[in-house]
């Protein structure tokens, strides 16, 4: 029972990163900034962690941690207000 386990966490880890790639490789598509993708993804991935930890695992998250997950927050929407924004428009099918 231990190996068969071990094998699904490792496969459903895979998969996770693998459609986490693929939404930011489709955000980083459509959005016209890398910094607002960058934010966007990092925060999902945080809070979601967190949330699912606590829903599955029972993980407690001290204090320090959340302190520390709303510095890094914080430093990324800085970042991100500080890129220049450049308006760019989604690219098109060439179906003629």
């Amino acid at each position: 029972m231990h190996v068969p386990l071990r094998l699904l966490c490792g496969g459903l880890v895979f998969t996770c990163n693998a459609v986490m790639w693929t939404f930011l490789s489709k955000a980083l598509r459509y959005s016209s900034s890398s910094a607002r993708t960058t934010v966007t993804t990092t925060a999902s991935n945080l809070i979601s962690s967190a949330f699912l930890g606590q829903l599955i695992f029972g993980d407690s998250h001290i204090a320090l941690w959340w302190v520390g997950v709303s510095l890094t927050l914080s430093g990324l929407l800085v970042l991100r207000r500080a890129s220049p924004n450049h308006a760019r428009s989604p690219p098109t099918s060439k179906d003629n």
